[in-house]
C-alpha cells in the first residue's frame, strides 16, 4: 500500500515539472531573438530556414546555405513542374525620389547605352517591367565598374515626381550608395535611424528569482510585463551602424535617397505555376477615393 501511494505521488510530481526544452526556453522570445541579431540580421524566414538548412553568416546576414536533407530532386521537380520560392530579402534596396528629368540626367552618367538596357528604356520607365544593368563610376565607362543591379520604376501618377527602387547586392551597396550620393549631391541627412535598445522586462528581472527558488512552479506574468519589452525595428543591412542616417536629400534639386533595406521584402518564384500561385494568393485591393 505504501509503495502504491508513493508511485502515485511520484506521478503527480512528474506531471508538474516541465520538460528540459520548455525549461530552457527564454521567457520573452522577441527579446532573445533581438539579442541574437546584434551582429547578423535574420530574414523574415530565418526560423523556417534554420530548422532545415545549414546557416552561414555573410554580409551582415544569417543565410541558409545548403539543406540538411536530400532535397535537390524536390527542388528541381518544383522548378520544372510546379513553383519554387526563394527569399532574396538580403538584397539591399535603394530608393530615389525626385523629378524624372533630374533623375534620368544624373543616372545616365553611371550607365551606358552600349551595354544594352538603361534607366530610360520605355518599357521600364513606365513601371511595367523590371530592368537590369551594370553601373559604373560617374563618367568612367568602360572603366571602374561598380557592379550589376536591378531596378523598377513606380508607375506614373500624373506628377513629374517619380520613385525608383534599385536593388543591389549587399557587398556592393556601400560603393553604389556612395556614388549615387555623389552624383545627386545628397549630403544632408533627412532622417536619422535610432533603434530602441531592448530593455530588460519585468519578466527577465524576475527570471533569476524563479531559478533560485527550486521546487516552485513557474507562474505566468501579467500582460503588462509582456508589453514592457519593445520590439526592435531593424532598418538597413547588418554592415551599417543603426545610429547612422538612412535618408539623404539634395538641397539644390530636391532628390532624396533612402536606404530601404530589410523594409521591402523580396521573393523570387521559379516554375511554370508561378503566376498561378500569385493569382491564387494575392487579391487586388479596392481603391476607395474620399
Amino acid at each position: 500500500k505504501k509503495q502504491a501511494e508513493k508511485a502515485v505521488h511520484q506521478k503527480k510530481e512528474q506531471s508538474k515539472t516541465k520538460c528540459r526544452k520548455a525549461r530552457r526556453r527564454h521567457i520573452n522570445l522577441v527579446a532573445e531573438f533581438n539579442h541574437r541579431q546584434r551582429k547578423n540580421i535574420w530574414l523574415e524566414t530565418h526560423i523556417w530556414h534554420a530548422k532545415r538548412f545549414h546557416m552561414v553568416k555573410k554580409w551582415g546576414y544569417c543565410l541558409g546555405n545548403s539543406p540538411t536533407e536530400k532535397s535537390y530532386r524536390a527542388c528541381y521537380r518544383a522548378m520544372t513542374k510546379h513553383c519554387l520560392l526563394q527569399d532574396l530579402s538580403y538584397y539591399c534596396c535603394l530608393e530615389l525620389k525626385g523629378k524624372e528629368n533630374e533623375l534620368l540626367k544624373q543616372l545616365a552618367r553611371i550607365c551606358s547605352i552600349d551595354t544594352g538596357l538603361t534607366f530610360q528604356e520605355a518599357c521600364c520607365l513606365s513601371g511595367r517591367f523590371e530592368g537590369s544593368l551594370n553601373l559604373y563610376q560617374a563618367d568612367r565607362y568602360p572603366e571602374d565598374m561598380l557592379g550589376p543591379v536591378t531596378f523598377i520604376w513606380k508607375p506614373r501618377d500624373g506628377s513629374e515626381n517619380r520613385q525608383l527602387w534599385i536593388w543591389v547586392h549587399p557587398s556592393l551597396k556601400q560603393d553604389i550608395l556612395r556614388e549615387l550620393k555623389a552624383i545627386f549631391q545628397c549630403s544632408e541627412p533627412e532622417e536619422i535611424c535610432i533603434t530602441e535598445p531592448v530593455t530588460t522586462s519585468i519578466q527577465e528581472e524576475k527570471h533569476g528569482e524563479v531559478v533560485t527558488s527550486l521546487g516552485k512552479k513557474r507562474k505566468k506574468e501579467d500582460k503588462e510585463g509582456e508589453k514592457a519589452v519593445p520590439v526592435k525595428k531593424i532598418i538597413g543591412d547588418g554592415t551599417r551602424d543603426p545610429f547612422q542616417s538612412y535618408s539623404w536629400i539634395a538641397q539644390t534639386t530636391g532628390v532624396a535617397i533612402s536606404d530601404r533595406s530589410m523594409e521591402i521584402l523580396r521573393y523570387r518564384l521559379i516554375g511554370p505555376l508561378s503566376h498561378s500561385v500569385l493569382t491564387e494568393t494575392l487579391r487586388a485591393a479596392s481603391v476607395q477615393t474620399v
